[in-house]
């Protein structure tokens, strides 16, 4: 992506333009502001909205529209990974693992289960939880693979796993 800040272009695709999974902290950050900005003006989806809000840390502004989207759509299944992520934005890590776990035991089995597990992944090595997030992303990565998912989502299971790895040979 064109514009992307310096030595970002390798970062895995978080799924939203001008924004990337930082390899080191394992969580989206904006890299191109200019793309990003131009996508959520395109954009007639609230989710869009409440996904940038998640990435740059404003967790209460970014509760107040998934209220309002949940209201519309409480089936949602982004809406709802969303709930966990702003739960993980506010520092209220326990209560989002627990809403990942609720969510991995819903869609276990189905073709989601894979993306639950990538968040809970991320969210337990926030959470300093590493040798969980390694069994999380390792079998977020088997099952990508098996699903013969998208590149984009193979890669980013393959550099959350490598990096939770480091971290935990670190550790030891």
């Amino acid at each position: 992506m064109q514009g992307d800040v310096a030595g970002t272009s390798d970062w895995p695709e978080a799924g939203f333009p001008g924004i990337r999974i930082n390899p080191v902290s394992l969580l989206p950050e904006i890299v191109n502001e200019d793309a990003c900005r131009a996508a959520l003006a395109a954009s007639t989806d609230p989710s869009d909205q409440i996904f940038v809000l998640i990435v740059e840390g404003h967790a209460a502004e970014a509760a107040e529209l998934l209220a309002e989207a949940r209201f519309k759509d409480p089936e949602s299944f982004r809406l709802r990974t969303f709930e966990a992520e702003v739960l993980r934005v506010s520092h209220r890590t326990d209560r989002a693992l627990d809403l990942f776990r609720q969510l991995l035991a819903e869609f276990q089995g189905t073709d989601r289960e894979a993306l639950v597990l990538q968040h809970l992944g991320k969210t337990q090595y926030a959470a300093g939880h590493t040798s969980a997030a390694v069994e999380a992303f390792a079998r977020a990565l088997d099952l990508r693979v098996a699903q013969s998912a998208d590149a984009a989502q193979i890669y980013s299971s393959t550099v959350a796993l490598q990096r939770a790895r480091d971290v935990l040979d670190l550790a030891c």
